[in-house]
């Protein structure tokens, strides 16, 4: 383990006591270093150390699990870092540390794909312009909670608004006026009162998370929370779309000490979340729901119905497709299932009629 100096270090760029404790409670690779994944290219990815940033690429060993368990590096990950033999050479992650926790998404083939890893607070950016959906921030609620995370929605572009304040009231009578643990901001990100605004979460070896979609105002947030001189790309004139100013997810220090990764705009999100997670989402529904009259009640049309009533509709109708999404889903990896092991049995019939009639003709 590093000296108590590079653990000092280490904690400016995020590391926290669980993750101490994991890789104490794990087997450390020799000529190692702890060091955290702040950028993945498509080669290379880069580590730091808390001292400074190096190129990397996965260990051999590390990339073949990796590859048979169907997952990857992402940025906030921790691993045991391998310097290279000299300056020319790039260095090895050699192994990974389990995480805290992880932001994951479906892919359209199934699969699942990691996003982020080791967050304490999700910062939900919505433009306050054509960007403005509920329905979307629902789905990026329920990837927050997934997590555990800290839950900031963050209203940008509020210098375009002409009453921000009643764009926060819409959020909060969507999400719940009872919602205490989700917090609703209204900021120009261009500002400097952003970082003011922010400041409760960006506690020094936090890990934050920027969430949105391409155009929302996240890489802008980011360069005015982290000092950055980088530029942005302003939307499209026609439909306010973003131009994905930001392609890769990288983790970069604000001026108060926190970590902040900035993620490419997610037009699409298929949530990799459960009916258990979603009720945990929307944990007005299912407290709700105790008080319809009957005990099946699905909040469609049926009389005496809690939720129906209490809930916004919108929220409600949110609700219900990302139940179907994930009861799909569910469905679909049975399916898959059950497919493999038809497979696997026509396999097995197809082997034993070879030797078999291999066995005839021997005779």
């Amino acid at each position: 383990m590093q000296d108590s100096l590079d653990l000092r270090a280490l904690r400016d760029i995020g590391l926290s006591h669980a993750t101490v404790q994991a890789a104490l409670a794990h087997a450390r690779p020799e000529d190692t270093r702890l060091a955290r994944v702040v950028e993945i290219q498509r080669d290379h990815l880069i580590v730091h150390d808390g001292t400074e940033a190096h190129a990397a690429v996965p260990w051999p060993t590390l990339r073949a699990t990796l590859e048979l368990e169907r997952d990857q590096l992402v940025v906030g990950d921790w691993v045991w870092w391998r310097a290279a033999a000299s300056d020319a050479d790039r260095g090895w992650a050699v192994a990974r540390l389990p995480a805290r926790n992880r932001l994951t998404r479906r892919d359209p083939a199934g699969g699942r794909q990691g996003l982020v890893a080791n967050i304490d607070t999700a910062l939900l950016v919505m433009g306050l312009d054509h960007d403005f959906n509920l329905r979307r921030l629902d789905r990026f609620l329920v990837l927050a909670h997934s997590a555990d995370a800290r839950v900031v929605v963050v209203l940008s572009k509020a210098d375009r608004c002409v009453d921000p304040a009643a764009a926060i009231e819409r959020v909060r009578t969507h999400v719940g006026d009872m919602r205490d643990d989700i917090a609703v901001l209204a900021v120009d990100g261009r500002s400097g009162s952003a970082a003011q605004a922010l400041s409760p979460w960006l506690v020094r070896g936090s890990t934050l998370v920027t969430l949105g979609s391409s155009g929302a105002g996240k890489t802008t947030l980011t360069n005015t929370l982290a000092g950055a001189n980088e530029s942005t790309h302003a939307v499209r004139p026609a439909d306010e779309r973003g131009q994905h100013t930001t392609t890769v997810r990288t983790l970069h220090r604000t001026d108060g000490g926190a970590c902040l990764i900035d993620t490419p705009g997610l037009r699409q999100l298929w949530l990799d979340a459960d009916a258990d997670t979603l009720n945990g989402a929307f944990p007005e529904i299912g407290q709700l729901a105790t008080q319809c009259r009957y005990r099946n009640c699905r909040h469609a049309q049926e009389p005496g119905c809690a939720v129906r009533e209490h809930v916004p509709a919108a929220r409600l109708v949110s609700f219900q497709k990302l139940l179907r999404e994930a009861n799909r889903e569910q469905a679909d990896v049975f399916q898959r299932k059950h497919q493999l092991s038809e497979w696997k049995r026509r396999s097995r019939d197809n082997r034993a009629r070879v030797a078999a009639k291999a066995a005839g003709d021997a005779q």
